[in-house]
């Protein structure tokens, strides 16, 4: 009956369509004058995910991994199935980088003002005004040269604890500014070296998924580059550089990107 419910014909359905398709999924907006007290009292990000997360059992949360792991192997494209799969095996990993960040000045300030990324919160124009050696000029570059939004990332929706929610939401909204930090591409050989970098950084097991599997992709030029150069930095830098999920980054607009990442130990990646 579970699969039934799941429709996990064809691997898993759209990320979006699964969450809409769960019948115990909270929904629906209450005025806050409405709201119970105890809801008023937090903050947006933990009142938006509490109205829409979706509570899985044991049983549920392992087809839910399972089945977004076969169709993230089948096809590494599916990001929703990749963001499926993240939420159901990361919460040992998640805790770790909450650690990581409540030890660091920037991370607690992160945790507590919980930030979002989106077109919403970030003035993109203002940012392209800044000195071309800005970080802040520098991620609107690499945005716009690869034609992306940051309003492109999926929200949380099967992790129980908010503050692991918002510390995976963190993870998704900032996955773009690492790219432009590294100076990373995004077609396949910039994302698995990218995803080599972040698993290594953070734990997560989606992104070691990502990094191995995706690997197989790599067309034959792109893998004789990816194992004699890319491979070799991304598991150097990822075991070298600062926590990135401990950076504000949004605090670092107008910092020199050069400097930025010579506070955080990077080395762009050197062609032989």
């Amino acid at each position: 009956m579970l699969r039934k419910q799941l429709n996990l014909r064809h691997y898993l359905p759209p990320y979006r369509a699964l969450a809409t398709s769960l019948p115990w999924r909270q929904t629906g907006t209450i005025p806050v004058d409405e709201q119970p007290a105890a809801e008023q009292a937090m903050d947006e990000f933990t009142r938006e995910f509490m109205r829409n997360r979706i509570k899985v059992s044991d049983l549920q949360r392992f087809i839910l991994s399972t089945g977004s792991s076969i169709a993230a192997l089948v096809d590494p494209r599916r990001h929703d199935m990749i963001a499926c799969l993240g939420e159901t095996t990361g919460r040992e990993a998640l805790e770790r980088i909450k650690r990581s960040m409540e030890s660091s000045e920037e991370g607690r300030e992160i945790l507590a003002e919980k930030p979002r990324i989106n077109t919403r919160t970030i003035n993109m124009e203002q940012l392209k005004q800044l000195p071309e050696n800005s970080f802040g000029h520098s991620y609107v570059a690499f945005m716009e040269k690869n034609n992306i939004t940051p309003d492109s990332r999926m929200e949380v929706r099967f992790i129980e604890d908010p503050e692991l929610a918002y510390v995976m939401t963190r993870y998704r909204e900032t996955h773009d500014m690492v790219h432009a930090i590294l100076d990373m591409p995004t077609n396949m050989l910039g994302e698995v070296s990218v995803k080599w970098v972040e698993a290594i950084n953070t734990g997560l097991p989606m992104c070691y998924g990502g990094a191995i599997f995706g690997a197989f992709r790599l067309r034959p030029k792109q893998r004789q580059n990816y194992l004699h150069t890319y491979l070799p930095w991304a598991l150097k830098t990822g075991a070298r550089i600062k926590p990135l999920m401990t950076v504000f980054w949004e605090k670092r607009w107008e910092q020199d990107i050069t400097e930025l990442r010579k506070e955080l130990g990077i080395e762009l990646v050197t062609m032989h």
